[in-house]
């Protein structure tokens, strides 16, 4: 998208390089009739609306520019809380506003200039039909990522004049309903109007099947607020628990039609799991990516995910790792014969003694792929290494923390955080040591396959087609390494979710909509600190992979404010500001 903004820059200097200097039209006063007749200038238009958009980890381009902004997605959630500031969590939702905020109407009104704007033209047909149906896209799914926030929203779909009426103006919310019927009758309307395909220089558009995937999203969320929320402000927030049944069906037939177009493939590459699966995230437009936002680094577009999430040591100010993963998070992920994942209590109490393999070695892939942690294997600036977060030394007078102990640091380097877990999903160690923000080019996966296959056991369950569900989790769980299921359960279907999408700002929309959000949000969690045994050691010759040592569990690592999530916050709120400027709109339960 960046490249057609380029290529137009470059054509009108060469156009223009030849014109006597005081001919020359200056580039940021073209006029309305100029920017509705040349292509060039119409998707440079566009592009600029797919800029706006909520895509990238749920911030917003450039907005991920401001600090810590694109870790918010999982350290809103119970995966992850922030390094250098307090968890975004439900302290950050006020009246006044607050985290998580995207009041998408500039770039609505944008896209509906762009549409109105489109349908009076003439131009070639094929043309016109595809950029209106990108635009209509683009407006469903601004309306998804303001449904799913706020409930019942204005459906504004002309652009609003200065003229035109106070009631027009000033317009009051429709009903939570309404905007996800009318999200759900844009994409049946445009899915053939739009290529099943691209060439390269356009992967970062939606096709069909991208429209196919939002169709499955919006549907799922909407049956959930039917299935298990409750009709407030006459129906301004909540859906009828009558429609539940057909939007679960929506999504059933939607996912269902992704699945077996067979045009996408779970990504099976790498024979080597870990890697296998960590490479969905970093082997751009693979078999299993149906639509996703491009970045090319600094020159055109970045972000600054590898920057805050690399491990501390590496980070050109020693300051990565700025979501660290709770100990809850990381007990949730299986071992490879089905066991629990929790860590035995007994053990960490009588000071048992672990190594690497012992402790991670058995764990579902995924973990691996998706987390390092202490004897996670790294390359950085100064070369392959392995991550050593152990945080402390058993001595025969005690366990020291300061200076060192047989030639080893007491404390480890990468030992900084509350928690010795950090988030390797979407980390390449090639390009994570970077020296400022908006550097990172590493594409972000808007929708695959991996999810669609979710969102299909979900609807399969809810429907009673257990036999559906149940194969859908057991093609993750085999493309993952995991044993398969015999049996299926709404439990088990989320848990798989919560594994599966980690860290991909799914988790904290998903406890909103099952109505989970108040017992899974509101608690503390623990850290963990790993004990080096000095007894064992040999000065001179340690090796972080063989090392043994104990554990020691941190608790309440949120500190005197832990997360909590109460009923008002299933919505955020519409805010001061904007209930004021429109007094029309009616602000949701519980804010005031």
């Amino acid at each position: 998208m960046k490249k057609i903004k380029i290529l137009f820059l470059a054509t009108i200097f060469l156009v223009t390089a030849c014109e006597d200097v005081l001919n020359k039209r200056p580039l940021d006063m073209i006029s309305d009739a100029t920017l509705w007749s040349e292509t060039v200038l119409i998707d440079d238009y566009l592009n600029q609306c797919y800029a706006e958009m909520k895509f990238y980890f749920e911030m917003p381009y450039p907005n991920a520019y401001n600090w810590f902004e694109s870790t918010h997605s999982v350290t809103i959630a119970d995966e992850a809380m922030s390094g250098w500031v307090s968890a975004p969590q439900s302290h950050w939702i006020q009246v006044q506003g607050g985290v998580y905020e995207w009041w998408g109407y500039p770039t609505i009104r944008k896209l509906n200039i762009f549409i109105e704007k489109m349908e009076t033209l003439e131009l070639e047909d094929a043309y016109k039909k595809q950029r209106i149906a990108e635009a209509r896209f683009l407006r469903a799914f601004a309306y998804f990522n303001l449904v799913k926030r706020y409930g019942g929203v204005p459906l504004i779909t002309r652009a609003q004049q200065l003229n035109d009426s106070d009631e027009e103006l000033y317009r009051e919310r429709d009903k939570e309903n309404t905007v996800y019927e009318f999200i759900l009758t844009e994409l049946d309307a445009i899915i053939n109007d739009l290529p099943e395909a691209y060439s390269s220089g356009d992967t970062g558009r939606p096709t069909k099947y991208a429209v196919l995937a939002l169709k499955s999203r919006a549907s799922m969320y909407a049956a959930s607020i039917a299935t298990w929320g409750n009709v407030l402000l006459d129906g301004l927030v909540g859906i009828p628990k009558d429609k539940a049944k057909a939007y679960w069906q929506i999504c059933y037939d939607a996912s269902k039609e992704i699945i077996t177009s067979n045009v996408f493939a779970l990504y099976n590459k790498h024979a080597d799991k870990v890697q296998n699966y960590r490479n969905i995230f970093l082997d751009e437009v693979n078999s299993e990516v149906i639509f996703s936002e491009r970045f090319d680094g600094l020159s055109g577009k970045g972000h600054s995910w590898d920057m805050w999430l690399g491990p501390s040591a590496s980070h050109v100010w020693s300051e990565g790792q700025q979501a660290m993963v709770f100990l809850e998070m990381v007990e949730s992920y299986d071992n490879i014969d089905g066991t629990s994942g929790m860590i035995d209590r007994s053990k960490v109490g009588a000071h048992y003694l672990w190594t690497v393999e012992e402790l991670w070695g058995k764990k579902d892939p995924r973990f691996r792929a998706s987390v390092y942690t202490h004897g996670t294997s790294w390359s950085d600036k100064d070369g392959k290494r392995i991550l050593d977060f152990h945080n402390g030394i058993q001595t025969p007078s005690g366990v020291v923390t300061n200076g060192a102990y047989k030639g080893v640091l007491a404390r480890a380097k990468d030992a900084k955080r509350g928690t010795p877990f950090g988030i390797l999903k979407y980390l390449d160690e090639s390009r994570a040591v970077v020296h400022e923000r908006l550097y990172s080019s590493t594409d972000y996966i808007i929708f695959r396959l991996g999810e669609i296959y979710l969102n299909y056991a979900e609807a399969a369950i809810e429907l009673e087609k257990d036999g559906d569900a149940l194969w859908a989790v057991n093609e993750i769980r085999k493309r993952a390494g995991m044993p398969v299921l015999g049996t299926i359960t709404r439990d088990a279907v989320r848990k798989e979710r919560k594994i599966e999408l980690a860290f991909e700002g799914n988790r904290y929309f998903d406890v909103r909509r099952w109505r989970t959000a108040v017992n899974d949000l509101t608690r503390s969690y623990n850290g963990l600190r790993f004990i080096l045994d000095g007894a064992s050691m040999v000065e001179g010759n340690y090796d972080v992979s063989t090392q043994k040592f104990s554990l020691r569990i941190t608790p309440n690592v949120s500190g005197k404010n832990p997360p909590y999530f109460t009923e008002k916050h299933y919505y955020l709120p519409i805010g001061l500001s904007r209930t004021g400027n429109n007094p029309n709109l009616i602000e949701n339960p519980g804010y005031y």
